[in-house]
């Protein structure tokens, strides 16, 4: 969903709904891997029933990755894939279903955004090899080393796209791959696999839901089904929250930023490929054993439980003397429904309306003050109520002015504050930084030129010394770097700042100045704001839009062909008059077929991947819709800073001329790709112990051309059609790898069958209810959750799905072990590049006292002065304390502390000592204070009786 932002907001505003997830590692006994047996219990206290794989999200990262070396050819991509779904499936451990979906056709609305990705990424390629050649040519041309450039093709992303020779090959893998564990894998055994390919038209996560949807309205439906999807995107958030299933929880690969990513030209990790200079790589390792390893650990997953955000949102939404009866399910889709004002696949967000400024938190209050006026819900089971959607825009509108100008003065003031950090850095940076075997480097960096001159500075000086007898011609005033690689002497002159500041994006609009509207229109639409009848024209649009997308994720795909056909949004305050507004779409309407849909995404340059004749169709100067493929495109940047934030000013392909063009050269197909230009369905795998196995070969053995209904009992309540498939994968035939470094399956026992979920009416309305019989999960959340401690007891998060996980408690000397054993913060270990943190050993003045203990500043004297740390902390002396008549008894700390010299005890004088309680202490070298009065920052152990020295 487009909203980048919107699973960080969501997490750091709803902190318990993650999870980070239990991974059983495969071990190895004598070089051979030994696979995790999925068979086991889940060893994160949980069974789930349904996994399902939004394949996508995989196939991306898996063939052109972002952290490490892209795989050499399609072979190693599938390979990828496969071990990346085996990595999930050892987590999850599904024990019903596994559905897989790869991105079919998508509807027109969604079209309009893969063209724009397409198109940019098409040109944001083409623009980095230029750069990267050009860098090439400079080092090389400098005497700067580089590896011999690999000549290969670069890998084209833009074919992860249904109707091309990828995808089709795809698919065929995953038959192979899924044959291949319901043969061999223990924890596939029973299992029931289907596989919707990209042949089978929708998203690939909407094909999901339309699953879940159908199943719900089936009489054999478990309502406690546990379902678990695997996705990335924001939008699977709301689709799981669409559903109302009970038990519902995404698993997604966690998000670290800054993560380390090789150079494209020199292969090492630190700079990018502007700022590669041809520096031979260091040696890692004795040997250089470790020249292929990555800096970086491998990707942790993480659980997203929805229960758990239902119940946050339940107490959020929550309101008192309602007009009406309050439901939680529908609260829960109208906070599905505000989010999409602020972004989504299908339409540009309101302009004022921003996921960083917290517009969910904005509309949520708006909704809960108005909510009187409105009278009921914004929506029901996936369709909108305008009339009162109207009033939540209008309230919007009245603030849009005063969030404008805001929003200028917090961009102002994050401007200077980054130019007075700017100018500090340049005022305490040298101008002249010295290089050499003495320079000093920061400690704890692994890739820093002296890391291993620290480590072996007798191998660093036998190196040099080598050097210089086998290079008498280097001249006297060269030094050598740690890897004894000659640089100058003199150091290396620091490049001057361009500027103080970054060049600032051309802004015409001016929303925070009077006339703002006017100057939007003009700019954005280029017709006069008092244009009454087109400002209409573009909020009906985005009425419809918003009817579309609420439809979509409640109902099923309403129409394949409507979309936005503007580049911009309205203004909150445009939304009068919506409640007379039509919201029906067209009926019957088809989706694209597979090449139609690439004719509609794909730039020229990535025209082959079409047939010959389509493909000329792009780049032909006389063709009939070559205006529909610009070579190059503006982008207008909105009042944002980089190019990727921006929009894509493509021109908008329209549909009848598109089918008229594709009508001449329809004949010029070959028969194979006639087969990949129709549209297909989903097909179910099941192995040999899964009792619908003798089921489906009893239908192969009689032939049945006619669908036949899908015995529920047999398959976990599953229903649907089944109906042969012509490409089957049957017992005793031999399944062929389509790779050739995995082996053929000789014995195979899996059979496959088309499935096809069942059908409804096109005007069936599925009911955004919980259904009945469903048991909530218990409460995880306590009310301790949103007050943080109560009645001074302090509060501890659930960790994890199991309630009754006892925690473990760490002493003190448990607590240094971890603290010198542990990173902090982004280091790589105890002696990181962060600064030294405050003191540990702060005296029981920061100790949490105990219930019913007093404070006793009054018991303690000033401790005796000493000159160093040699011995023992230093004691303090005691004095007489003359008890009357009727005093209070002493409780047993304190009279432990009258008659015991215990050490870290408070002080009086705190303000006049040190930071630890202590009056500052002397070195001996001048009598310069040898602790800082801020002291150090590492958190407080827990209290302990332990250290106690007489």
């Amino acid at each position: 969903m487009g909203v980048p932002a919107f699973f960080r907001w969501l997490s750091r505003k709803y902190p318990s709904i993650i999870v980070n997830c239990v991974e059983e590692k495969p071990k190895e006994c004598n070089g051979v891997k030994i696979p995790v047996d999925a068979s086991k219990p889940n060893p994160n206290d949980v069974e789930f029933d349904n996994l399902y794989l939004d394949m996508n999200g995989i196939i991306h990262p898996c063939t052109h990755p972002e952290d490490k070396p892209a795989p050499k050819n399609e072979d190693e991509m599938m390979v990828a894939i496969f071990e990346y779904i085996d990595r999930l499936f050892s987590i999850v451990r599904p024990r019903r279903l596994l559905y897989m979906a790869i991105d079919g056709v998508a509807p027109r609305a969604k079209m309009n955004q893969q063209r724009s990705r397409r198109f940019r990424a098409s040109k944001e390629g083409m623009e980095a090899a230029v750069e990267k050649q050009r860098v090439r040519e400079e080092i090389l041309a400098k005497g700067g080393f580089l590896p011999p450039e690999e000549i290969k093709e670069r890998f084209d992303s833009n074919c992860i796209t249904p109707g091309t020779e990828f995808m089709d090959n795809l698919a065929k893998c995953l038959r192979y791959y899924i044959a291949d564990r319901l043969n061999n894998d223990p924890g596939w055994k029973n299992l029931t696999v289907i596989l919707s390919d990209a042949s089978a038209p929708g998203e690939g996560e909407h094909k999901i839901m339309d699953y879940i949807r159908r199943q719900r309205a089936q009489p054999n439906h478990d309502p406690n089904t546990h379902h678990c999807l695997c996705g990335a995107d924001a939008d699977l958030i709301m689709l799981g929250l669409a559903t109302h299933e009970p038990n519902f929880t995404i698993i997604r690969e966690e998000f670290k930023p800054n993560k380390p990513k090789p150079c494209g030209l020199c292969n090492q990790f630190g700079h990018e490929v502007k700022d590669c200079e041809g520096l031979p790589r260091e040696k890692k390792g004795k040997h250089d054993e470790l020249a292929d390893s990555l800096p970086c650990a491998e990707g942790e997953f993480i659980f997203l439980r929805l229960n758990v955000l239902r119940e946050y949102l339940e107490r959020e939404l929550t309101m008192a003397s309602l007009p009406f009866t309050f439901d939680v399910e529908r609260s829960i889709d109208d906070w599905v429904f505000m989010c999409f004002f602020v972004g989504n696949d299908f339409l540009p967000h309101l302009p004022s309306l921003e996921i960083r400024e917290n517009a969910i938190d904005r509309l949520v209050n708006i909704y809960k003050n108005v909510v009187h006026k409105t009278g009921g819900y914004l929506t029901e089971s996936g369709y909108v109520n305008l009339q009162r959607v109207q009033m939540i825009m209008l309230a919007v509108g009245e603030v849009e002015d005063s969030i404008f100008k805001k929003r200028k003065d917090d961009e102002d003031s994050f401007r200077r504050r980054q130019k007075e950090k700017r100018k500090r850095m340049k005022r305490d940076q040298p101008a002249f930084t010295p290089s050499g075997i003495l320079t000093p480097h920061a400690l704890g960096s692994r890739n820093s030129p002296g890391s291993q001159v620290a480590s072996n500075p007798r191998q660093a000086a036998y190196e040099m010394r080598m050097q210089n007898n086998s290079s008498p011609s280097i001249s006297p005033n060269t030094s050598f770097t740690s890897d004894g690689s000659p640089s100058p002497i003199g150091g290396i002159k620091r490049k001057a700042e361009d500027s103080d500041s970054e060049p600032e994006p051309e802004d015409n609009v001016r929303l925070w100045e009077a006339g703002w509207k006017q100057r939007y229109y003009k700019n954005k639409f280029d017709v006069d704001a008092a244009d009454e009848k087109f400002r209409r024209k573009v909020v009906q649009s985005y009425v419809e839009g918003l009817c579309w997308v609420l439809r979509y994720y409640y109902q099923g795909c309403a129409s394949w062909k409507w979309y936005y056909p503007f580049h911009y949004a309205p203004f909150a305050s445009d939304f009068e008059g919506i409640a007379d507004m039509p919201s029906d779409f067209e009926k019957g309407t088809k989706p694209f077929k597979p090449l139609e849909q690439l004719m509609g995404v794909f730039p020229a340059a990535s025209g082959n991947f079409l047939p010959p004749s389509w493909r000329k169709l792009m780049s032909d100067p006389d063709s009939s819709i070559i205006d529909f493929y610009p070579e190059d495109f503006a982008i207008d940047l909105n009042g944002k800073k980089y190019a990727w934030q921006g929009v894509a000013l493509l021109p908008f392909v329209d549909e009848r001329r598109l089918r008229a063009a594709l009508e001449e050269v329809y004949p010029d197909l070959t028969p194979e790709e006639t087969r990949r230009n129709s549209l297909g369905g989903d097909v179910l795998f099941v192995g040999k112990h899964h009792p619908l196995h003798d089921f489906i070969l009893e239908l192969y053995q009689t032939g049945s051309t006619e669908p036949v209904d899908v015995p529920p009992e047999l398959c976990h309540g599953i229903q649907g059609k089944f109906s042969l498939d012509e490409e089957a994968v049957l017992p005793d035939q031999i399944v062929c790898s389509p790779v050739p470094m995995l082996r053929d399956l000789t014995q195979n026992t899996v059979v496959s069958i088309n499935f096809k979920d069942p059908q409804f009416a096109e005007d069936y309305i599925f009911k955004a209810v919980m259904l009945p019989g469903a048991r909530k999960p218990a409460a995880v959340l306590k009310p301790s959750d949103w007050e943080k401690s109560s009645n001074g007891r302090q509060w501890k998060p659930q960790l994890g799905f199991n309630r009754d996980r006892r925690p473990v408690h760490l002493d003190q000397a448990a607590f240094r072990t971890l603290g010198h054993v542990m990173p902090r913060g982004s280091g790589t270990g105890i002696y990181s590049n962060a600064a030294p943190p405050p003191a540990t050993y702060q005296g029981n003045l920061y100790r949490p006292l105990l219930r019913g203990q007093a404070q006793i500043p009054k018991l303690m004297s000033n401790m005796r002065p000493q000159d160093s740390w040699r011995g023992p902390p230093p004691l303090f002396q005691q004095q007489r304390f003359d008890r009357g008549v009727g005093a209070e008894p002493l409780l047993p700390w304190n009279r432990m502390l009258q008659t015991q010299n215990a050490a870290f005890q408070p002080n009086q004088y705190q303000m006049l000592a040190g930071p630890g309680g202590y009056p500052p202490r002397r070195d001996d070298r001048g009598g310069r204070q040898g602790y800082p009065r801020e002291g150090r920052k590492y958190p407080l152990p827990p209290p302990s009786g332990r250290y106690n020295w007489n």
